[in-house]
């Protein structure tokens, strides 16, 4: 098996187990904690992704020159040192973001959160708790962006697995048998970062080639990733904009309870990321080493075969999802109120996640040229067009206004980004992305869903209900599957190796 492929492998092993265990654990978490504790996770989730624009791309620039210094000799020092300076920057910005969050926790928790049955002074604790939490969680992206650069992602995946599992199933102890209460929730999530920080940090200064000198701070080495680092933090600003405005009105609109529901469908409706970022992982840093060397026809190869196989891993799941989105709520949480209050959001949501989904792969493309530009103004143009919509489609829609909007956004990505990259990236190669990498499997998935919609049988056990879904599911997977060339040429390839076996 290809370096490439065990990568993937190790991704989608690591994303789909914390997929799995977060999502048997949520209904949980709500038995003990409430839903209105459960809608403060969500605030959590959501200061998590605002404060981590101070990022400024640090973590994306180190996966990218890591992969870029990895192929050339006579790097060891200088990969070292970029580690160590990035390391000290990235710190000092995590430790600022938790002084902010503890600093500004008494004006969330009194003049924006609206809590019902919890205290003010609970959710100010809480809050005070996650700016802790959020010291050491940041850090984990950065190592990890360090470890995907040198591909050690089985190690890294390894690593979040172990602590996946113990995040989730260890607090469910801590909630049983110490205090079913949200601040016993976020000390725990604290611990774990803790602990996940810095094995991160030991495994990638062990993973690094060795040097005979001593890892450095070094201010030289920023003039040559600073125009990558600060066009990838210009995007995520405007990129966190677009995808969290929803989530700050709304929190400030709602009640904690309704914000909680509205949180519930956005975790279905997000978990699709969970197979699609896998992919990206992989494939981005072989993007980067295949431009480096200047193998354009392995690049054009791996980019419609990677893009054929997001498309067919990811459509199956999001249509099948989007049109039976009731009975899969209810087959998950078993609550009927849940089920009605969530799956409509659930449906336009995941459809939108689906097709930002296909669009991760030319975006892997983009930095992997070093190109940011389109990214930044594509992201301010979407912020000046689209905010005023998401405002007003969530102020007077609420939460499946916010759903909409957030298709919306990707609609217009899918239509104005790819022509303009492919006018300058690959620019054979638009058409038959738009065919035979989108529209094809996603087509054939409409039509099969379709299909099994209308011929469902009401009424059904929850059992034959599963049964039928997951016979849906592979009905669906296999059928795309065949219908993309690459995809189908491998199937082919792999049958006839069997049979000559």
């Amino acid at each position: 098996m290809t370096p490439i492929k065990k990568n993937i492998v190790a991704n989608f092993v690591g994303s789909i187990w914390q997929a799995i265990i977060g999502l048997v654990f949520i209904p949980i978490y709500i038995k003990f904690l409430g839903i209105e504790a459960y809608g403060l996770i969500g605030v959590f989730s959501t200061l998590q992704v605002i404060f981590g624009l101070l990022d400024v791309g640090l973590g994306s620039t180190l996966t990218r020159e890591m992969a870029r210094l990895s192929v050339f000799p006579d790097k060891e020092q200088e990969m070292r040192n970029l580690v160590r300076t990035l390391e000290f920057i990235y710190w000092s910005i995590a430790i600022f973001v938790g002084i902010s969050v503890v600093l500004l926790s008494p004006f969330i928790a009194h003049y924006w959160i609206k809590p019902g049955q919890l205290s003010p002074k609970t959710v100010e604790q809480s809050i005070l708790i996650m700016g802790f939490v959020m010291v050491f969680q940041m850090p984990i992206g950065f190592y990890s962006g360090g470890l995907i650069g040198l591909q050690k992602q089985i190690l890294l995946n390894v690593i979040n697995i172990c602590s996946s599992t113990v995040r989730c199933a260890g607090v469910i102890i801590v909630l049983w048998l110490v205090s079913p209460t949200i601040q016993s929730f976020l000390l725990w999530q604290m611990l774990i970062s803790i602990i996940t920080a810095f094995l991160l940090a030991l495994f990638l200064w062990n993973s690094l080639p060795n040097s005979e000198n001593k890892a450095i701070f070094k201010k030289e080495l920023l003039h040559g990733i600073w125009k990558f680092a600060a066009g990838m933090g210009g995007t995520s600003i405007f990129v966190i904009i677009l995808t969290q405005l929803d989530k700050i009105i709304l929190s400030k609109l709602l009640s904690l309870e309704a914000f909680g529901y509205y949180m519930l469908a956005s975790v279905v409706g997000m978990s699709l990321s969970r197979l699609f970022t896998p992919v990206f992982y992989s494939i981005y840093p072989r993007f980067t080493q295949l431009v480096s060397i200047g193998d354009y026809d392995a690049l054009t190869l791996l980019y419609h075969t990677s893009c054929q196989f997001m498309s067919v891993l990811v459509m199956p799941i999001a249509i099948v999802v989007a049109l039976f989105s009731y009975e899969i709520i209810l087959l998950w949480t078993q609550n009927i109120v849940t089920a009605e209050k969530t799956h409509i959001i659930v449906s336009i949501m995941i459809c939108g996640t689906a097709i930002n989904g296909l669009m991760h792969l030319p975006y892997a493309l983009q930095l992997a040229f070093g190109w940011t530009r389109l990214s930044f103004f594509k992201t301010l143009i979407a912020v000046i067009i689209l905010v005023p919509l998401i405002i007003y489609m969530t102020i007077y829609y609420g939460a499946t206004g916010a759903a909409i909007a957030w298709v919306v956004l990707n609609m217009g990505m899918l239509f104005f980004e790819i022509p303009i990259m492919h006018s300058r990236l690959l620019r054979k190669e638009m058409w038959c992305w738009y065919w035979q990498d989108v529209c094809v499997p996603v087509m054939t998935c409409l039509f099969v869903v379709s299909i099994g919609r209308i011929f469902i049988i009401k009424p059904m056990s929850q059992s034959m209900l599963l049964l039928y879904l997951i016979i849906i599911s592979i009905l669906t997977l296999g059928i795309t599957a065949i219908t993309t060339p690459l995809n189908r040429a491998w199937i082919l390839v792999h049958l006839f190796k069997i049979k000559s076996v």
